[in-house]
């Protein structure tokens, strides 16, 4: 892209210089040769380069060569002061003004970029600077909470704005010299002026409140789901208060055992008890020994629901080693005999 190349006067808070800097190709295009013959009061001859360069420069410098770029409808008083009338029209004569962007062209380029650009004017850039500050920054602050340095953010923003506006330079194809009047007077053709109001409102800025702070929040570890509120998170659980406690099996033997009270609470109890809600102990391991008692004792098997206190295998009556001495020796009443023979 060809450099941008502006004089002197298109910088900020620059005066308007007493020329303006036109720079035209070889050739001269027909339409700029007609324009200029329409503007000019008097006949000039037309008939090279120079003499175009020479008569547009003249009518560009004149001090009311002075453009209307376009036109701002801007409130003329704050938001709180304005007006309030149930007719639309009477509200709007009443709060609202006009505001005409008026520029001088400060550089013509036929050759590079083949563009037109245009400076405000000074009246133009105090009217916009005084709308900044009285009015835009008076809502914007009404507009905002209020924090520590927020006069100070004001005065920035408007500063900001103050510099900007006074750097605005509008750049345009040089085909809009075609709306040139006479003594240089013109006004932008082809929906340029609606460029020109929205490069111009970019610059009002809103008033920004600073971010929230982020604060940092020290959370607890969260408990475990079993874990009631407040119980330490390793602590073990009780067991269940209906688990009975594990007994060894020959503490519960009956000091006289019956067969009669033995065999009738067995079946009593089984009656009772489903096969699903006990489970079965293992086999007794085999005898080393004729008629030893060492099969008689086992221990207590793991159960999976509560249960009631079971007799011993040895305590019903078909069982195998009790069976052989109730059979052969008559009875209960005999079983202390045969103990003491063996």
């Amino acid at each position: 892209m060809p450099p941008q190349l502006l004089p002197a006067s298109a910088a900020a808070f620059a005066p308007r210089a007493s020329s303006v800097n036109v720079v035209l190709a070889s050739k001269v295009e027909p339409w700029l040769t007609q324009t200029l013959k329409r503007i000019n009061k008097i006949k000039r001859p037309l008939n090279s380069v120079p003499q175009h360069q020479r008569c547009l420069t003249e009518t560009l410098s004149s001090p009311n060569a002075i453009w209307t770029l376009a036109s701002l409808l801007l409130p003329k008083a704050p938001e709180s002061e304005l007006r309030k009338d149930p007719n639309p029209l009477i509200e709007a004569v009443f709060n609202y003004q006009m505001i005409h962007l008026e520029a001088y062209i400060v550089h013509v380029d036929m050759v590079l970029r083949n563009e037109v650009a245009y400076k405000l004017t000074p009246e133009t850039i105090e009217s916009l600077i005084e709308y900044h500050k009285d009015i835009h920054c008076v809502d914007a602050k009404a507009n905002t909470y209020d924090w520590s340095e927020k006069e100070q953010q004001c005065k920035k923003l408007h500063e900001e704005f103050v510099q900007a506006i006074n750097k605005f330079v509008f750049r345009t194809h040089v085909s809009a010299l075609e709306g040139l009047e006479e003594d240089g007077a013109g006004e932008l053709l082809g929906g340029k002026s609606d460029e020109v109001k929205k490069n111009i409102m970019g610059l009002v800025k809103p008033l920004l409140p600073p971010p929230p702070r982020i604060v940092d929040v020290v959370r607890q570890p969260p408990l475990l789901p079993s874990s009631p509120a407040g119980a330490a998170i390793w602590s073990q659980p009780s067991p269940p208060a209906t688990m009975p406690a594990p007994v060894d099996s020959w503490k519960i033997l009956p000091s006289s055992p019956s067969v009669t009270s033995s065999a009738d609470s067995t079946a009593s109890i089984w009656a009772t008890i489903g096969m699903s809600e006990v489970q079965l102990p293992s086999p007794p391991p085999a005898f080393s020994q004729p008629y030893s008692t060492a099969g008689l004792y086992y221990s207590s098997p793991l159960v999976t629901a509560p249960m009631p206190h079971l007799p011993l295998p040895s305590m019903l009556a078909p069982q195998c080693g009790i069976t052989v001495g109730y059979n052969s020796f008559g009875g209960w009443d005999r079983y202390h005999d045969y103990a003491t023979t063996m």
